[in-house]
């Protein structure tokens, strides 16, 4: 049975499988809240951990996934939890299975003009993702489309099965000006679905025939499959790929990012690409204070020996919903690390779970911040991945003349 409203849960026995993320949601309280729900009193240090989110989901149903909950999104009038009133079971309930829905846009090209980041369009072929990254920052993105940021964003995907066609219409518009297309920037374009529906390869096939350069962000192995189209776009300076590596534990990025590829997976795909004559760059993306920032240098070594030929960094991000997803996975996860990590993240946000400024929300500030900076400077200096890497060139862009149409003898 479901109770609709925001209100108390209802009565009922509660699901006796969901004690995982139940205890993961009692324990973030009590380290946020005494006796009665009252404010804890602290001696000094960092604010209360606020509550968990309370749509928790058993584990059986939501096995290989990243998130713990399934809270509604942020727009919704009411909110649903599920709890067994004696006449059927809670244990009955389906686990979260992916489905896709085809999405029909107008246009695919995303203009965006943040100071902070290097590019001003991109394309997304999917909405959702099904790596299942608990810390991915577009997960708030699933409230417009009434839709929760937590299990629905792994398992409830949308894609655009006619992106390349309109590309291919937003390219030949005679108003049309190119610069670089981001791809990766929001969700993964080599999600396990693009096995499926190859909207990516066919964007690639579009961006080839008009001679568009593009810069690939992924985690995924399944870029190497593409090698024979991003291949001869390197050879004009029209690509380059980089790699997001965030651990080399693959117990650590199992837990993280359940449905993403390996670590030495993603370090073979950075050797592959780079055999291949494609720049690349490694991501250490992102980082997690006392979590994974330890292994900085490891990580910056190993892309280097692939053959990665630059190397970038973004700190943890946690946006609207995202922060109660990852300090509910975090308590679950590592309860012993939980506000150590919580409390050095806030130390540089200002003393907030997160500040979305321009100029900070990437990097962070504080003496942590700063030593991050510098760990990562010296590091990239030592590997010479500092510099900028491949410049991709918009000179080969040419758009295609329509069947039937004259060819100019000079194209």
């Amino acid at each position: 049975m479901e109770h609709s409203g925001a209100g108390p849960r209802g009565r009922g026995r509660l699901d006796a499988d969901r004690a995982g993320a139940r205890q993961a949601r009692v324990e973030a309280r009590r380290l946020g809240t005494g006796e009665g729900g009252a404010p804890q009193a602290e001696p000094a240090g960092p604010e209360p951990i606020a509550p968990a989110a309370e749509a928790d989901v058993a584990a059986e149903r939501r096995r290989g996934r990243g998130a713990l909950s399934n809270a509604a999104g942020r727009f919704e009038p009411a909110a649903r939890v599920r709890f067994d009133d004696g006449w059927q079971s809670l244990e009955d309930l389906p686990p979260f299975k992916t489905e896709v829905t085809e999405e029909r846009a107008r246009t695919v090209i995303t203009r965006n003009q943040s100071p902070d980041v290097g590019f001003d369009r991109s394309i997304n072929p999917y909405r959702g993702c099904e790596h299942g990254c608990v810390y991915c920052f577009a997960r708030p993105t699933h409230a417009y489309q009434g839709l929760s940021a937590g299990l629905d964003f792994e398992t409830r995907l949308f894609v655009k099965p006619d992106a390349p066609e309109l590309l291919a219409r937003e390219l030949s518009h005679p108003s049309y000006q190119p610069r670089v297309i981001a791809m990766g920037t929001n969700t993964d374009p080599y999600q396990p679905i693009e096995r499926q529906y190859q909207v990516t390869r066919r964007i690639l096939e579009v961006l080839r025939d008009f001679g568009h350069p593009v810069a690939i962000v992924t985690k995924s192995g399944l870029v190497a499959r593409d090698i024979d189209i991003l291949g001869p776009m390197a050879e004009k300076g029209l690509v380059k790929v980089a790699v997001s590596i965030t651990t080399l534990d693959p117990h650590l990025s199992r837990i993280m990012e359940p449905r993403a590829a390996s670590p030495q997976r993603r370090l073979g795909t950075l050797q592959r690409l780079s055999e291949a004559g494609i720049p690349t760059a490694v991501m250490t993306a992102p980082l997690i204070p006392a979590l994974n920032d330890m292994e900085l240098e490891r990580i910056l070594d190993a892309a280097k020996a692939a053959g990665a030929q630059e190397a970038g960094y973004v700190l943890l991000r946690l946006p609207l919903e995202v922060a109660d997803l990852f300090r509910e996975w975090l308590v679950a996860n590592f309860p012993d690390k939980a506000r150590h990590v919580l409390t050095l993240m806030r130390q540089m946000r200002g003393g907030k779970d997160y500040d979305s400024e321009f100029g900070g929300r990437m990097r962070g500030e504080g003496p942590y911040a700063w030593t991050l900076g510098r760990r990562f400077e010296i590091a990239a200096r030592r590997l010479r991945l500092d510099g900028r890497g491949a410049r991709l060139s918009t000179a080969h862009f040419r758009r295609p003349k329509p069947m039937g149409e004259q060819l100019s003898l000079f194209d």
